[in-house]
């Protein structure tokens, strides 16, 4: 029987997810599409985080029965591979390196954030996920193009690229994390109060001249790039 959940299914078969048809193959004529499908749990997604998607939730955003998209994602792990793959769609890939490869990755960097923040979800999708899809692939292809000036094998290009998508997933889950908590003024005010007594009871001596050092840009984009820079600059191509 079909689970909602997919974390006790034995994994999902690439081959079977993005080689074969993405319409049941048995049965009467498709009510709905995969493609439809993926859609509404974006959206659902979208709109109330992942927690939120679940096969009944979907369905009744398709307005379909629950039992109807098994035959299209059998378990939640299976959704949540369309779902990534769905919205990497969105991602450009047809830009032409500029042989640059360090300002050609960081503009990468910037399109992934910025993608990451238009589906808040997908920082702790990506943790889950293992399948590249079709539209995932066609990004990777172009990361791989910019990397391609770089004296590293193919296995560290793909290891740079991973490196990469995991620290915009991971800067962006706290970046939203801190969204969140900045609506809270009191709460601010008590972290503000907080690290002042710590740097002051003598016993932190490093991290009090590190709090009183002159202060950068706290934009969140600002932020961003700063990290960004840090690590970019000092991959070793060699």
């Amino acid at each position: 029987m079909p689970r909602e959940g997919g974390a006790d299914t034995p994994g999902v078969d690439p081959e079977q997810l993005w080689l074969s048809s993405a319409q049941p193959r048995r049965g009467r004529k498709p009510a709905y599409s995969r493609e439809a499908i993926t859609a509404a749990a974006v959206a659902l997604a979208d709109a109330e985080g992942l927690e939120a998607v679940t096969m009944r939730k979907v369905a009744a955003q398709v307005g379909a029965g629950a039992m109807s998209l098994y035959s299209y994602a059998p378990d939640k792990e299976t959704l949540l591979e369309l779902m990534v793959d769905h919205v990497s769609g969105e991602l450009p890939t047809t830009n032409t390196p500029t042989g640059d490869w360090r300002a050609d990755l960081k503009a990468i960097a910037h399109l992934q954030r910025t993608h990451m923040l238009r589906h808040p979800w997908l920082p702790a999708a990506l943790a889950a996920r293992r399948i590249p899809g079709p539209n995932t692939l066609a990004f990777l292809e172009r990361a791989l193009a910019v990397l391609r000036p770089t004296k590293l094998d193919g296995a560290a290009k793909l290891e740079v690229f991973a490196q990469l998508t995991a620290f915009v997933a991971g800067h962006v889950a706290h970046e939203i994390a801190r969204t969140a908590a900045s609506q809270s003024p009191d709460r601010a005010a008590a972290e503000a109060r907080y690290l002042a007594a710590v740097a002051a009871d003598g016993r932190h001596p490093e991290l009090a001249e590190a709090l009183a050092a002159p202060g950068r840009p706290l934009t969140p984009e600002a932020t961003f790039t700063r990290f960004l820079n840090r690590l970019i600059d000092g991959l070793d191509t060699d």
